[in-house]
């Protein structure tokens, strides 16, 4: 059996030179064969890396499982799958062989046919185990390119972007604009400071991803961030007649009233904004949105963000997994995915309750921040 260029290689080990021979004119026509007479020569041909070693458990000095267990405990060899050959027919010998590390067990007299099957079984097995770490370190190479280019696209974006998010107001202070100009330039400017923080934020996402973001955490007010994402989000909730509640501690919020919470102020408005957005989006015409906040415990608030409309049960056990997504045309299914990065990355938590027929709720616990105000 070849694989283009290479020809599979098996160490045979036996004391018995009639063994040997017997062992020799079964294989020798599809296989590079090497031999060994005792478990010291074995160990040492074993570095060479066989394809499958064949080996005899009774022999002198050192058994074959101990030679076994030798072979296992080294990195370089531990990967070499072993055959046990003997004449012992005993079903602890056959337990005690596989509990070393052999992968089969044949007993002598041996038989050509079942040898050859055997053999052919484990190479097939062992090329297959090949195939797929080459694989495996294929996609682990194209993961660390493909991470390095979006790492320098997003760093090259920043050049060209700086200039967009720049001169819109140098041209504002120095021509004669009419106020429709004006605001126009306006518009380039704030969609040049939203690309920014995107590009921001993803860069952010990459560094949780690999738990090397650095949080700097303050106390951030829960309040003031929804109401600046409802500013934002005014619009399309407008447009689809959904009306929202927020609730503080079982009632209405009220005017300058505060929710404090400990973290960073744009991940909150990141993360809080994706679900919001998210509820928006999945309510049905006319329906409500409800934003509950809590004092969980002395250490723990509690963020509840619902709306009316069923998350597909399909998706529910994997809702806040990357590129999850069910129901939108332009979904890319990140959006819940960074919010459970950054509820992690604050020393939270987030999950879905979707217990009620009709309704979804996210749950998200976040540290406390400094003491609630009114």
């Amino acid at each position: 059996m070849e694989t283009e260029s290479h020809k599979f290689k098996i160490l045979i080990v036996d004391d018995e030179p009639t063994n040997l021979k017997l062992l020799r004119e079964v294989l020798r026509h599809e296989y590079a064969l090497v031999f060994a007479r005792n478990g010291e020569e074995m160990l040492r041909l074993a570095a060479d890396g066989p394809d499958l070693i064949l080996l005899d458990i009774m022999m002198p000095d050192m058994d074959g499982y101990e030679v076994c267990a030798r072979l296992k405990a080294e990195e370089a060899t531990r990967e070499i799958p072993v055959i046990f050959v003997t004449a012992r027919v005993e079903v602890e010998d056959e337990v005690k062989g596989l509990e070393v590390g052999a992968v089969d067990y044949l007993t002598k007299p041996i038989q050509g046919a079942i040898v050859r099957a055997r053999v052919k079984s484990h190479l097939q097995l062992r090329l297959a185990q090949r195939i797929i770490q080459k694989q495996n370190e294929e996609l682990r190479t194209a993961a660390r390119l493909r991470d390095d280019v979006e790492q320098i696209v997003r760093h090259d974006l920043k050049g060209p972007l700086n200039a967009m998010i720049g001169m819109p107001s140098v041209l504002i202070a120095d021509w004669n604009l009419d106020e429709e100009q004006a605001k126009s330039l306006q518009v380039i400017e704030d969609a040049g400071f939203r690309m920014l923080e995107m590009i921001n934020r993803s860069l952010d996402l990459y560094k949780m991803e690999r738990g090397r973001y650095r949080l700097v955490a303050v106390s951030v007010d829960v309040l003031l961030v929804l109401r600046r994402i409802l500013s934002e989000l005014n619009r399309m909730m407008n447009s689809r007649k959904l009306s929202l509640r927020i609730l503080v501690r079982g009632r209405p919020a009220q005017g300058e009233e505060r929710f404090l919470v400990l973290g960073e102020e744009l991940l909150c408005h990141s993360m809080l904004s994706n679900l919001l957005k998210n509820g928006v989006e999945a309510s049905p015409r006319g329906g409500e949105l409800l934003v509950e906040l809590e004092d969980e415990d002395r250490e723990m608030a509690c963020v509840r963000i619902g709306n009316t409309g069923s998350v597909p049960e399909a998706i529910r056990d994997t809702f806040f997994d990357k590129f999850v997504t069910s129901g939108k045309s332009n979904g890319v299914g990140l959006g819940t995915y960074s919010a459970r990065l950054i509820a992690n990355t604050l020393g939270g938590t987030i999950r879905l309750d979707a217990s009620r027929a009709g309704e979804t709720v996210i749950v998200i616990r976040l540290p406390r921040g400094g003491q609630a105000e009114s």
